[in-house]
């Protein structure tokens, strides 16, 4: 099998964020993909499987703890290897010239836009929520809104120093379940509308360098707060990485750029097995 790690929402290597893109021969059980991404030790690890209409794959995600609904930047990653590392005889096929994923969130696009990669995601609307027992104070932060969007909390904090200086404990945290924090605020910098951080250490991410669907939400909460439709982000980890945002509806379009910073290839025998939640 093929391995490539690509380097999501950014223009350079050792930024932004890595995720592992693997190419199987065959189906993989369940578990033994899992045992892959823990191995990789990566925030994501995707894993492609071609289907029979040209242009079209089935995508999974994992963590190395947990599959997961849905990951922006390993779908940048995956894109991007169809893109630039396949060849030609894997283009997109049809009008719309996209790369189509079948997942466990429904079919996502994804599509060449000038040196950018654009892909269409769910958007995710953000409700007001009560947070789990004990996460203000393994965050440590105040927060002046608290709400709820699918497995991902948010809360806005006062301003762009409360995100970057937020120092959590992970071990609490990772004791309120299997969910993902996400932190925000007003940007101090002009050339950007929001920034953020993302948290999962229940989901064994302790901090996610940059999280496209977490701007699934970010993109819902912000453009009505702040009356847009066309946003720029920064997550402010400490790799950091910057996204475009177009929010269309139901539809969250996310545009960045990636770098691929090693290939390889997976040497031990992998067992045959079929999938169990097949995307």
């Amino acid at each position: 099998m093929r391995i490539h790690t690509i380097n999501a929402f950014t223009d350079r290597p050792f930024s932004g964020n890595p995720a592992a893109v693997v190419l199987p021969e065959r189906t993989l059980p369940d578990a033994y993909m899992q045992d892959m991404a823990a191995e990789l030790r990566l925030s994501e690890t995707a894993f492609l499987e071609p289907r029979d209409q040209p242009g079209t794959w089935g995508l999974r995600w994992f963590t190395p703890g947990m599959e997961v609904d849905l990951c922006g930047h390993a779908t940048l990653g995956a894109a991007h290897v169809l893109l630039e590392e396949l060849g030609p005889e894997l283009a997109p096929a049809g009008e719309d010239e996209a790369y189509h994923f079948m997942t466990r969130s429904g079919r996502l696009r994804a599509w060449a836009k000038g040196s950018q990669i654009a892909m269409d995601l769910p958007a995710a609307d953000v409700l007001p929520s009560e947070l789990p027992e004990g996460v203000e104070t393994a965050l440590g932060v105040q927060p002046r809104f608290a709400g709820k969007a699918g497995s991902y909390y948010l809360l806005e904090l006062r301003d762009a120093a409360a995100v970057t200086g937020c120092a959590p404990d992970f071990r609490a945290l990772a004791e309120a379940g299997t969910y993902g924090f996400i932190i925000t605020a007003p940007s101090d910098d002009s050339t950007f509308s929001f920034v953020s951080r993302f948290f999962a250490p229940g989901m064994a991410v302790p901090e996610d360098p940059v999280t496209g669907s977490a701007h699934c939400a970010l993109g819902t909460y912000w453009g009505d707060k702040l009356k847009l439709t066309r946003m720029r982000a920064y997550q402010a980890s400490p790799r950091g990485g910057v996204l475009e945002l177009e929010w269309e509806g139901e539809r969250m379009l996310l545009y960045g750029q990636a770098r691929t910073v090693w290939s390889g290839q997976w040497r031990p025998e992998a067992p045959t097995g079929e999938s169990n939640t097949k995307a």
